[in-house]
């Protein structure tokens, strides 16, 4: 038996020797291309010759005019397509708002369609004066306004005050304005005639607007099924000259050919109507054709 340190022993290492392809003492493997040229490897492409074409080698050859659009008359035009018009954002909040339904006699009754230069310049063809209000003479214009049936608040004044005739009658047409900012816009138009005598306290108004400051007036019916049903007259006093005013057959044409747009009252020795607008020459002419006739039927048989 012999141990690890046995130096007699077999494996003294001397029979040991160096693999052949470490020790490059024995040629290198020479490839053998005689036997390749006899049989190919499969990897070898070489030897099918023009056979054998890499992937995507055999697709036609290019032609650079198939895209080509045909000829075209040059003085044909093609149709130019109809513009339209980008859609109107809708206004309101981050998310737009809900679109209600719009009463044309709100819009209408609510808008702005003063015109006050046209109005002035139309008073000054026919012979009017003009003034802005804070004469003398505009002071009566105050107290009439203070009795009116709009309820016209502290800050409301008279402006672009215009005194003239319409056939018979003196009128004087003037603006509502009050402040917004550091101007004056007109929210009423208002035309007064003044009247001899004593003058009945009345209102006449449109049976579909709600009524300020009745107290002390009771209606006055006008025997016209027609009329009663747009317009109802109140008065302090049944007497002769609001029964006349209630039964007269011209009052009742004009106001039913109206659109129920214009109030009337009297106070301060006037007679006058008024209307959500700011005043223009129809509008002038408009209440001056209301107030002739209304003043006719309380004046007859004074």
């Amino acid at each position: 038996m012999s141990s690890p340190r046995d130096r007699d022993g077999a494996d003294d290492g001397s029979d040991w020797q160096e693999p052949s392809h470490l020790s490059g003492s024995e040629p290198a493997d020479e490839p053998n291309f005689a036997d390749r040229r006899k049989q190919p490897r499969d990897s070898d492409h070489t030897a099918e010759g023009g056979t054998w074409q890499p992937p995507g080698w055999d697709l036609p050859d290019a032609t650079p005019d198939r895209g080509r659009q045909p000829d075209v008359d040059p003085s044909w035009a093609p149709p130019t397509p109809p513009t339209t018009e980008a859609p109107e954002r809708p206004r309101g909040g981050l998310f737009g708002s809900r679109q209600r339904a719009r009463d044309p006699e709100m819009e209408r009754a609510f808008s702005y369609e003063g015109d006050q230069l046209g109005a002035q310049g139309w008073a000054l063809q026919h012979g009017w004066t003009v003034s802005d209000g804070s004469g003398p003479a505009d002071a009566v214009l105050a107290d009439l306004l203070a009795g009116s049936p709009v309820r016209p608040g502290k800050e409301a004044r008279p402006a672009g005050v215009l005194r003239g005739r319409a056939g018979a009658v003196e009128l004087v047409a003037f603006d509502v304005v009050y402040p917004y900012g550091r101007q004056w816009v007109a929210k009423y138009a208002v035309t007064a005639a003044p009247l001899l005598g004593a003058v009945p306290v009345l209102r006449l108004s449109p049976a579909r607007l709600w009524k300020h400051r009745t107290g002390g007036l009771v209606p006055v019916m006008s025997g016209d099924e027609a009329f009663d049903s747009r317009w109802q007259l109140l008065a302090a006093e049944d007497g002769p000259r609001v029964q006349r005013l209630a039964r007269d057959p011209a009052v009742h044409g004009l106001l039913l050919g109206t659109d129920d747009g214009d109030e009337f009252w009297t106070g301060s020795g006037h007679v006058a109507a008024v209307r959500p607008d700011g005043h223009r020459p129809q509008l002038i002419e408009h209440h001056a054709r209301l107030l002739t006739a209304i003043v006719g039927a309380l004046a007859a048989g004074y």
